[in-house]
This record gives structure tokens, sequence and C-alpha cells, in this order.
């Protein structure tokens, strides 16, 4: 009998155990389209949670300075790319609970975006002024695009970067607050190719690309009005819309300024908040006329329509940010004041609109609706929340 033939049947029982040992069981495994996060402004951290059982099932820390952060989604859903207000991008595992990679690529950014095809992580900085792509799997640096313009001197300046969304065509669009300016950079080339628009309007603040992902609408700080550019149509340049929206006749003070991302589309129509004013303003989607006002109770922050298009939940600053007004799209009503908690800064819908998850920053929680009923279902705690994002985004244009 020889060596080999004593071992090779131990050796078989050995490799058979250790494979059983490897093996997944059913009971740990799990899917990403329940999760979503929770920013936790205060802490640096993260709250995960579980949108079907709405509990918080993990916590990460150590992701810096997210006083005004952002989060995407990877293709699959399974990882969060968070974008901090200190330049820092970090890649965390939603299953483990890790920070997979992470990177201090700036001094101060603003958001950013993953291109349609899931590779490509864009992230739009203030200082300095401009756009850095990044490998999606290892966050190393794939390109690096100043946001330069020349001033009413002649002088190239370095303009801060916002309202930046991903597009068809493994596209992103930005603009340039100090210049006024929109750019698009087409990546499918081996090197970016950017498209500037110029003379869009004054300070553009932020933006937002309708679902379709066909129009990129930019909000305007500095006068009335908005820009539209019709990404199917490039060639038309751009197009100023909604010359009655903006700041207002009254001037009344603006203590934050809405977020475009939130408005709300609805059949054929757009609601969207009206900077310094007490209303949501709706919009015909077809010619981007001015069809309505609707007066609410402060300056709306968030426009956001229930995922059936049936309601329209409205957020707002301060002083008036302890409750959330929900407006019948079909009557054009308030149906709902309610108080989620002092502080209010985001809201979320479950990806088939049963829920709504609302942050109240000051009071320490997260308050939970059935948007059918209007009745709360559950508070669950968490440190200074802001933003919510749940998974279904990474399927969606834009967000």
């Amino acid at each position: 009998m020889t060596l080999n033939s004593i071992f090779s049947p131990l050796a078989s029982v050995i490799f058979l155990l250790l494979l059983a040992g490897c093996q997944t069981t059913p009971e740990s495994l799990r899917g990403t389209g329940d999760l979503g996060v929770i920013v936790e402004r205060a802490t640096g951290s993260l709250a995960l949670a579980n949108t079907s059982q709405q509990q918080i099932v993990d916590q990460v820390e150590g992701l810096g300075d997210l006083s005004h952060a952002s989060v995407k989604f990877s293709r699959d859903a399974r990882y969060a790319f968070v974008f901090g207000r200190d330049g820092g991008l970090s890649k965390v595992d939603l299953l483990t609970g890790e920070i997979t990679a992470r990177i201090l690529q700036s001094g101060n950014s603003i958001g950013g975006a993953i291109s349609q095809d899931g590779q490509l992580v864009a992230v739009a900085n203030y200082v300095p002024g401009g756009v850095k792509l990044f490998n999606s799997d290892n966050l190393e640096l794939v390109a690096d695009i100043p946001a330069t313009w020349i001033n009413e001197n002649g002088d190239q300046q370095r303009s801060k970067v916002v309202g930046l969304v991903d597009a068809p065509g493994n596209r992103f669009v930005y603009s340039l607050f100090d210049a006024g300016e929109i750019h698009v950079v087409d990546m499918n080339g081996a090197t970016p190719e950017l498209t500037r628009f110029t003379d869009v309007g004054k300070n553009p603040y932020d933006a937002l690309i309708d679902p379709s992902g066909r129009y990129y609408i930019a909000g305007l700080f500095g006068e009335d009005g908005l820009t539209l550019l019709d990404l199917w149509h490039t060639e038309a340049g751009v197009q100023h819309i909604l010359p009655d929206y903006g700041r207002g006749e009254e001037r009344l003070p603006v203590y934050k300024m809405p977020h475009l991302e939130g408005w709300a589309m609805a059949g054929d129509e757009a609601w969207l908040p009206a900077v310094g004013r007490h209303e949501v303003l709706i919009a015909d989607k077809e010619d981007w006329s001015l069809t309505g006002r609707i007066p609410v109770q402060g300056q709306p922050i968030f426009v956001m329509s229930r995922p059936d298009q049936r309601q329209v939940w409205v957020s707002f600053a301060h002083p008036d940010n302890d409750v959330v007004q929900v407006i019948d799209t079909e009557t054009r009503q308030i149906v709902a004041t309610l108080s989620p908690g002092k502080a209010v800064l985001h809201m979320e819908f479950t990806p088939r609109g049963e829920q709504v998850w609302i942050s109240a920053r000051d009071s320490n929680r997260v308050t939970v609706y059935d948007t059918r009923t209007l009745q709360e279902v559950t508070r669950l705690e968490s440190e200074s929340p802001s933003g919510i994002f749940f998974t279904d985004r990474a399927h969606r244009i834009g967000l």
C-alpha cells in the first residue's frame, strides 16, 4: 500500500467537510432591495435600514463631515457611495456594514452621480471647482475636469459645481454656479468630451434631470426663472422657462434653498417649490408654462410625489420646518398637515410608495407614515438624521 493511497481518502473527507462549512445557509442570505441608509450628520455615520421591517440593522462610522452629504448606489444596489462635505468619497458595503474604500478627493464637495453603465463615480466639487471621475470598483481617479471660465476682467477662474446628474448615453451634466454655464461630459471615448453652454442665467444653484433623462433643468438664484436643456437636441441650446418663478415679488428672506431633485412629476405636470414664497407651483411639462399656485404653510424645500403620483408631500424651511403637508394632486387640496418632529430635513418613499420615511434632525428620529391612511407607523431613533436614501434609486436616472 502506498502513502498516497492512505491519505487520498482522508484528504477527500477533509475537503468535503471544508466545502460544507463554506456553503451559505438560507438564513444568512439577504437581498439589497429592502435596504437603505440614513445619514447621521452630527456623528459622521450611516444608519443602515431595512425598509420592509422598519428597522435599523447596522451602523457605519468614520465617514467624515456629513453636514450636506448625499448618497448614490452601485448598479447592483450592494454598495453605497457617500459624498461628504469635506471632499470625502466613501464606498460602503450594505451587506457587511463595512467601508471598502475611502478617499479625500477635494476640499469641499456637494454631491455626485453614477454613470449609466455603473463603472464611473462623478463628484461635484466647490473647492477646487470642477468634477472628478473615479472607477467605481476601487475609487481610482479616471479624470479630473476643472470648471474653468473667463470672468468679466478676462481672467480665468474656477467655478463651484452644482446640480451634477447622470444622463443617458454615459453622460454627466452639471452647472457652474459662478460662471452661469451648463456643461455636458460624454464618457464614451478614451477621454472626456466636454460641451459648454454659456449664458444660461445668473448663479444656477441646483438642478434636476427628469425621470426620462431628457430634460436638464437648472434653478437660478440670481434671477427669476429656470434654464432648460433638452438632451435630445443639445444643438438647440438652452431655453429659459417659468420667468415668474424665483425669489418672488415679496423678496422674502430665503432661509434654505429648495432642492430641485425633490421636484414632483405627476402626470403632465411638474410640481415645484417656489423660492422665497409660501407656494408650490405647478407647470405644464409640454410648454413649461405656469398653470397653478398652491398656498402652503412656509417656504417649500422638498416637493415630492408618491410613486403613484396621487399625492405630493411638501417639507419646509425654518421656521416652519417641524411640519409636512400632503397635497392631493387630483383636487389640488391640502389633505393633511403632519408633525414628524423638529427640523424636518428629508423624505423618502419606499419603492412602491406605501410608506414615507421622514427625518427630524432635532428630534433625533425618523418617523414612518402610511401614505394611504396618513397615520404614523413607527419611529426609529437616529442621531441627528438628515438624508434618507433607499436602494431603488440605483435603477433610476438622476438619483
